[in-house]
């Protein structure tokens, strides 16, 4: 039997959207500073009509006790209901609105009074104050109730005090203004309730449009989600408000960039300095997976504008698959090489086939004489030349390659190089770069030769690399080494660009520099110069002599690495 499930009681207290939330808070401020401010107002409003009905009842006495006839009427006559201090008090006291005047003598006898039989008795209130010469005002109980009074003396023509005048307003007038006052206030209070109640909703409505009317949990939790995905994606996320300051930083575009949180709320020339990765990242250079070198990596970067003004940038590390990238072009040319060398090593061998079966015996030994010859000369010289394996490795693979696209690749007879290298990976890779750049320049073009330079001066070592190509325009020579610039059409794991690059950040790290201009007989020379690329070595190896055979089976001409085959 299913039982249907009790309904969930509704909780009472604040709502969850920040839109109810801020105006029900804001509202509430508004209605208490109208309380507190009616109440701040009322507060002193009370005394200061209680203080002018005080004052209004000394000045009434004051006129009062001036009247010379009352003073000679005090001190002539009895003090009766129909005598004249009685009438000329009345007469005062309707003209003046006060509730009594009670004109009394020196024992504290009444001569006036409103009610008439209250004449010749005894005041209610003490009148020594008075009779003793003073000014009095107060707020006390007499026979006719409460009221504000004022008390002063009474003087004959001798300046003598013959008695005292009592004024008394009525408490309940002072009252009635007060009270008279209340239904205005509140009407400008709620006045003002009101406006701040327009205000806290306009204020709540441009809220909840910048919320997009969620919940104050919901605002957390997102909070909460935004620090999990920027500290744990592997993208570098970098912030911009509308002035271009940094705002945001997660850990990997710290990492990336090589700055801290010291630079937030800073701008990017000023916490990354000038450079290809600033204009990216500020929106000087357009476009989408714009690459730049920052330090040592390869990034890739896009930019999005935010509806503030701002922007937010992405940071991708193509470090390694650049890398990769590069080992795999290098790769497809050994084999592209390797496959040549197969279809040459097949006709070699059908043309020693055919010596063996004419019975050209001498002929064929000579032929795999010359052949054997080539290839032994190749790897010697340039192992002779260049001590370190790794230098001397890639230079014999881009002689083979070279030979196979045409392409006569030398090494000068002044190169030099001992097996003292700090860092030959770097060197690799600025040779590699260099070299590919010159086959590609060369490629197709009438007598084509590359030739690569290397040679030690003290613990610097200078790298040249010359070619036969058409050269770089003196107008283009410092616009080649930027990131992302490139005449060849991009290869199929990426975009080109980056090769140049690096050797210059290569040489500009290790303090050195990278330059090009025109090779003696047309082209381009590229130059890299890398102080301290060597260790220092107690006995260093001794240069041959220019034009001396760096072994008995070297070819006749020094430096030639892939003419023949280039043949």
């Amino acid at each position: 039997m299913n039982r249907t499930p009790p309904a969930r009681r509704r909780r009472l207290g604040l709502p969850r959207r920040v839109f109810s939330q801020v105006l029900l808070m804001q509202l509430a401020v508004a209605a208490g500073v109208a309380v507190l401010a009616t109440g701040l107002f009322l507060a002193p409003l009370s005394h200061q009509l209680d203080e002018q009905a005080m004052r209004r009842a000394l000045a009434i006495a004051q006129t009062t006790a001036q009247n010379p006839q009352i003073a000679r009427n005090l001190q002539s006559t009895a003090p009766t209901a129909d005598g004249p201090v009685q009438q000329e008090a009345e007469r005062i006291r309707k003209a003046t609105g006060a509730e009594y005047i009670v004109v009394m003598d020196t024992h504290g006898t009444r001569w006036s009074h409103t009610d008439a039989w209250q004449i010749g008795e005894h005041v209610s209130t003490s009148p020594d104050a008075a009779l003793a010469g003073e000014e009095v005002m107060e707020i006390d109980t007499g026979t006719l109730g409460r009221s504000a009074r004022g008390k002063v003396p009474l003087y004959d023509a001798g300046h003598h005090i013959i008695g005292a005048v009592s004024v008394g307003i009525a408490y309940d007038s002072v009252r009635a203004k007060l009270v008279g006052t209340i239904p205005s206030l509140f009407a400008y209070a709620g006045g003002a309730l009101a406006a701040g109640a327009l205000a806290a909703w306009l204020i709540s409505r441009r809220v909840q449009r910048q919320t997009r009317d969620l919940a104050f949990s919901d605002i957390a939790a997102l909070l909460a989600e935004r620090e999990a995905v920027l500290h744990g994606i592997r993208e570098g996320v970098v912030a911009l408000d509308r002035e271009g300051r940094i705002r945001l930083l997660n850990d990997e575009a710290r990492r990336l960039l090589g700055i801290g949180d010291e630079a937030v709320g800073r701008s990017l020339d000023e916490a990354l300095g000038g450079g290809r990765t600033t204009d990216v990242l500020a929106g000087r250079v357009t476009g989408t997976d714009l690459l730049t070198v920052r330090g040592q990596r390869v990034l890739v970067a896009n930019r999005m504008p935010t509806d503030d003004g701002g922007a937010v940038a992405t940071l991708r590390d193509r470090t390694e698959l650049e890398q990769l990238g590069r080992e795999l072009d290098s790769t497809r040319g050994l084999i592209d090489a390797l496959r040549a060398q197969d279809h040459e090593h097949a006709n070699r061998m059908h043309t020693l086939l055919g010596l063996l079966e004419l019975e050209m015996y001498d002929d064929a030994v000579e032929f795999v004489g010359e052949v054997v010859g080539d290839h032994r000369a190749t790897a010697e010289q340039v192992t002779e030349k260049i001590q370190d394996p790794l230098l001397a490795a890639l230079l014999v693979g881009k002689a083979t390659v070279a030979a196979e696209r045409g392409v006569a690749l030398w090494v000068s007879d002044r190169t030099w190089l001992p097996d003292r290298l700090v860092d030959p990976r770097g060197l690799v890779t600025v040779v590699g770069n260099l070299v590919d750049n010159a086959l590609d320049a060369v490629a197709a073009t009438p007598h084509a030769r590359v030739e690569v330079e290397l040679r030690a001066e003290g613990r610097t070592a200078v790298l040249e690399v010359s070619d036969t190509g058409p050269g770089i325009p003196a107008d283009r020579r410092e616009q080649i080494f930027t990131e992302g610039w490139s005449t060849k059409q991009p290869p199929a794991h990426g975009k080109r660009g980056i090769g140049l690059s690096l050797v210059r950040r290569l040489a500009e790290r290790q303090g050195g520099e990278a330059t090009v201009g025109e090779a003696p007989g047309g082209g381009a020379r590229f130059t890299v110069v890398l102080p301290e690329a060597l260790a220092e070595a107690d006995l260093a190896p001794t240069k041959p002599a220019p034009g001396e055979p760096v072994s008995a089976s070297a070819p006749a001409a020094p430096g030639l690495v892939a003419e023949e085959r280039a043949r």
